[in-house]
């Protein structure tokens, strides 16, 4: 197995490539283990597939959980983890930094903060104090003994404000805050990407597997995009499937739904190492 240094510097020279790589979203052990055997080459957690894995919608996980959950899916592989850690699960620069700390002590190497504040009357946290909690977190990092990439997250797009000046400004107020990588989830078209990337100097995440935009790997290349990622597409893919092979056997007593699954021996044999 690797080591943590060794996964940090396999996942910073994935960022420093001339084309984007994909960055899966596993949502337990056995699909970390799956996307691991399928050759990807670095995952990152989502805490909305993990919160619907265990019943609960998102943002209802409390920081103990996530950090057993992401320390769980740091084991399961030998590839380098960046984590969903939500806001930081705290409004202060202070619980923040305490959280980065920990999930770095998981064995990650990379995570992000988002800038929602998961409240409906007050969605998104005022600049100078978001400002303040990605500083906060950078410092953590740059005390860590182990690098760890940060990613500055602005939320405004996922909470139904489509200003994508306001989004800029906070993207690059988090770069000069210490962000290693940007990212404004909810963007809706290639002229807006390109705007983001354009307006940064680090490297930027894109999310794909959201309702809008539909861009190949390549053309995310062409834009400048260095990291895509699917947030819990994966783990919404996965109970679509499951929500329709329930209702056929409820609604209509039959069972096609089988002709399309994965069989047992393909899967045990992706769990045989």
């Amino acid at each position: 197995m690797r080591t943590q240094a060794e996964k940090a510097s396999a996942f910073r020279a994935l960022h420093q490539r001339g084309s984007a790589f994909i960055i899966p979203n596993p949502w337990d052990v056995g699909t970390a283990r799956i996307l691991a055997h399928l050759g990807f080459e670095a995952l990152a957690t989502t805490s909305a597939g993990y919160a619907f894995s265990v019943g609960q919608r998102d943002n209802t996980i409390g920081r103990d959980e996530m950090l057993v959950h992401v320390g769980a899916i740091v084991a399961a592989t030998d590839l380098p983890v960046s984590a969903d850690l939500e806001n930081g699960f705290g409004d202060d620069p202070e619980t923040v930094a305490e959280t980065i700390r920990r999930a770095a002590a998981t064995g990650l190497v990379g995570g992000s903060i988002e800038d929602a504040t998961s409240r409906p009357d007050d969605p998104i946290y005022e600049l100078e104090l978001a400002v303040e909690r990605v500083r906060a977190a950078a410092e953590v990092v740059r005390s860590l003994p182990c690098p760890f990439m940060l990613t500055g997250r602005a939320e405004n797009y996922l909470v139904g404000r489509r200003d994508l000046n306001n989004t800029i400004k906070r993207l690059q107020a988090y770069q000069e805050a210490g962000a290693d990588v940007l990212y404004a989830p909810g963007l809706a078209s290639k002229d807006e990407i390109a705007a983001v990337v354009r307006a940064v100097d680090r490297p930027v995440n894109v999310v794909m597997g959201l309702q809008g935009v539909r861009l190949s790997l390549a053309e995310l290349s062409e834009l400048g995009v260095k990291r895509v990622s699917v947030g819990s597409a994966l783990s919404r893919a996965a109970l679509g499937a499951f929500l329709r092979a329930g209702r056929e056997m409820r609604e209509d007593g039959t069972f096609t739904f089988a002709d399309e699954a994965v069989s047992y021996r393909d899967v045990s044999a992706m769990f045989d190492a």
